[in-house]
């Protein structure tokens, strides 16, 4: 998986994120720099986190399913981004709650990161390198869900549900991506 394409998923798998982070944003009145780092430090902790945890038990089948992984990582990343897109035009409002509390933090950051478990999971299929691309998912995951707080804070809930479509779809049209070159239907 080359840097562009590990860029792209690190952004898509911070969507879910961000748009936590919006909510967190909208819901604190009085909006100031730690409140965005402290939001920011969980998310990108977290996802950086989950996918190393579904990299070490990934690795430990990989030799097994060798034979099939591209298809297992098209049917993860489709689940995991179709399972945003549903969120995103779903009508279930989430209520914002300004807590900054660690449990609340904890919460919100295992919820936001258990589809990059998944994705952890697929990194040991790809024998992805897995040390730059966690780094890479969660420094992008920080940056975003930081700057999310002040979108939130600043705006609203409206770019909220666009997160959660983009991302969704960018990991179902990675996951197609990893199918298609496996089966040597794509030039690139």
């Amino acid at each position: 998986m080359g840097f562009s394409a590990l860029f792209i998923l690190a952004v898509g798998l911070s969507m879910d994120a961000f748009a936590v982070a919006i909510c967190k944003g909208l819901s604190i009145r009085a909006l100031m720099p730690r409140h965005a780092i402290i939001v920011g430090l969980w998310f990108g902790s977290f996802q950086a986190l989950m996918p190393t945890i579904g990299w070490l038990l990934g690795s430990a089948f990989t030799d097994l399913i060798e034979s099939v992984d591209h298809w297992i990582a098209f049917v993860l990343l489709a689940l995991i981004g179709g399972n945003m897109i549903r969120e995103a035009v779903g009508k279930d409002e989430e209520e914002c709650d300004p807590s900054l509390a660690p449990l609340t933090m904890l919460l919100l950051a295992v919820a936001t990161s258990i589809d990059a478990l998944a994705v952890g999971v697929t990194f040991a299929f790809l024998r992805v390198d897995i040390l730059p691309a966690v780094t890479l998912i969660g420094v992008c995951t920080f940056l975003i869900s930081a700057a999310g707080v002040k979108v939130g804070n600043m705006f609203g809930v409206r770019y909220k549900a666009r997160a959660e479509l983009a991302g969704g779809v960018v990991l179902v049209l990675i996951g197609l991506k990893i199918l298609l070159e496996h089966l040597e239907l794509l030039p690139f």
